[in-house]
């Protein structure tokens, strides 16, 4: 089943963003390669593609996991929540629709 991972960044959190972005994307590459992925971005703070020193409010990811549990232990040992880049993450179930 797939689950949205939402978390919402700490306050100033760019600099810690930037620190462990590769560790983050690292992680979330290999469940690409697994085909697990179904999308995963940040959440820009202001209307751009590039927010610049605005930096971001969060990210989402949806991924298919086989549990719930399992879904939050991977969201929750991310090196953004580790770090404290995120404030908090909520995992819910997620039923693809469209398209």
């Amino acid at each position: 089943m797939f689950y949205a991972i939402i978390a919402l960044d700490s306050k100033d959190s760019l600099s810690k963003r930037m620190s462990y972005r590769p560790q983050h994307l690292a992680r979330i590459q290999l469940l690409q390669n697994q085909g697990k992925l179904l999308l995963a971005g940040p959440f820009p703070a202001i209307d751009s593609m590039d927010p610049g020193q605005e930096g971001y409010t969060g990210s989402l990811i949806v991924a298919e996991f086989v549990s719930l549990k399992e879904a939050i232990l991977w969201a929750h040992a991310d090196p953004f929540f580790t770090s404290g880049v995120y404030a908090s993450v909520d995992v819910k179930p997620f039923r693809k629709t469209l398209p």
